[in-house]
């Protein structure tokens, strides 16, 4: 085996069998989903408290029409404004104080919300659109024309636009646009960090081995550019790995949680839990918190027809090119990486130590993180001239075209764009090299952007 082949086996199986790589592998896919999930259930979940609201409504329109909820209750103000601060002073009494002082259908200034604390969005929207509603209907009231409401409501429908592309044969396939979004932005999203990390990574093992002076050691016997490309390459298999397992463990959890869900919630199983549900409610009193007929009927209904929409889902995402997504993320992938981890290779060469490689790395970060919002605001019109050109430029073109990719991008601008990333990186790469091997054996001195200008002009 070549010496450079010794190297990237030595790079990679020294991070592949770490017990920390396998955890966080395994674990990784876990976190994301419950850094998703637990936030989103969490603001699900209401405080047991209730919070008053005392109504001043001088104009007596709206105090009898407003509706409280589980954690907000409107009561009529019985005491003064002045009462009610002073209560709120010691911590007693209601939270907020809402003034009507008018007809909102006339004049929409004439309410004011207070409270001694910053009044959350929450409650604003709850109380801003239940008033809005009020002024709407008093406003459709006031031109005493029979059935204007109905005829309002009629003049708004809904309409559900369906997205279908066709191929060169002709054949129709349903799209949607928000599942193509949401697919290049995640490999985005996954290049992006990959870039970070494992270029990191790169310049961090450079830097140890040159202050441990195990280089030294090793340049012995291995040319310089043959241990940089090695290490390059083996980090790389590293990530490629671990992206793989990913794929393999999501695609596993979201396969084993389709045959749940398809099991478990069925026509069937969804009529016998509305009967169980209506026999058991036969005997209570109509109410707040009472499950009705209609309500079960309803919900069996929206899971019914619910069922057209999965299956609706499973369809737009089969018309989707995976596997072509797939084959030009992973270039793509190893393009970028191998592009930024050759500069990182070379800023970890030039330094002693994780203290001065902000210098060099910042001018590096400061081009990932441009190409990031170049791909996110890319997003919403992949054939623009933002996210065009910078598919194109080498420096952007790994994060970028990974947004474009979903919606469609011939064939031509993504050999010229990977055309142009290899060539980069082969010149990249023979940059970094000079500096790779002058700065691996240079200690004690901190290098300026002229020392390294300097380096790149030595010759053998």
């Amino acid at each position: 085996m070549s010496k450079i082949g010794l190297i990237i086996e030595r790079e990679y199986l020294s991070r592949v069998k770490k017990k920390t790589f396998l955890i966080l592998t395994i674990l990784t896919p876990v976190l994301l989903a419950a850094l998703i999930a637990v936030p989103l259930l969490l603001s699900f979940i209401k405080g047991s408290d209730i919070k008053e609201i005392a109504v001043s409504d001088n104009s007596g329109m709206y105090i009898s029409r407003l509706k409280s909820n589980d954690q907000y209750h409107y009561i009529p103000a019985t005491e003064s404004f002045e009462t009610y601060k002073q209560k709120a002073k010691e911590d007693q009494g209601v939270y907020a104080y809402l003034v009507i002082n008018g007809n909102l259908s006339t004049d929409t200034a004439k309410v004011s919300l207070y409270s001694r604390k910053q009044i959350e969005m929450e409650l604003k929207d709850f109380v801003s659109n239940q008033l809005k509603d009020l002024a709407r209907e008093d406003k459709i009231e006031s031109y005493n024309i029979p059935g204007l409401k109905k005829i309002i409501d009629e003049s708004n429908p809904k309409i559900s636009l369906n997205t279908i592309k066709w191929d060169d044969e002709g054949n129709e396939k349903e799209s949607s646009s928000e599942l193509a979004m949401a697919i290049g932005m995640v490999c985005t999203m996954i290049i992006y960090i990959f870039i970070f990390a494992y270029g990191a990574m790169v310049m961090s093992g450079v830097i140890e081995e040159k202050s441990n002076r195990i280089v030294e050691v090793i340049v012995s016997s291995v040319k310089p550019f043959d241990l940089m490309m090695g290490k390059i390459i083996g980090i790389a298999m590293v990530g490629l790995t671990q992206v793989l397992l990913w794929v393999v463990l999501i695609g596993g959890i979201l396969g084993i949680a389709g045959i749940v869900a398809k099991d478990s919630v069925t026509p069937e199983k969804m009529e016998k839990f509305s009967t169980e549900i209506v026999s058991t409610q036969s005997n209570q009193p109509t109410g707040m918190g009472t499950v009705q007929p209609a309500d079960v009927q309803a919900l069996s209904s929206a899971q019914k027809e619910a069922e057209p929409t999965i299956r609706k889902i499973y369809q737009m995402v089969s018309n989707i090119n995976l596997g072509e997504i797939c084959f030009w993320f992973i270039l793509y992938f190893l393009g970028g990486y191998l592009l930024y981890a050759s500069l990182f290779a070379a800023v970890g060469s030039a330094i002693d130590n994780q203290e001065d490689a902000t210098q060099f790395t910042m001018p590096l970060t400061m081009i990932v993180l441009f190409a990031l919002y170049a791909g996110i605001y890319s997003a919403s019109n992949p054939d623009g001239p933002l996210a065009l050109w910078c598919s194109m430029i080498p420096f952007t073109s790994p994060i970028v075209m990974m947004v474009r990719l979903p919606f469609g991008v011939p064939l031509w601008q993504l050999l010229v764009s990977f055309g142009l990333l290899v060539i980069t990186f082969l010149l990249t790469t023979k940059i970094a090299s000079k500096i790779y091997r002058t700065g691996i054996l240079m200690y004690g001195k901190k290098p300026s952007y002229k020392e390294l200008w300097k380096w790149l002009k030595f010759k053998n």
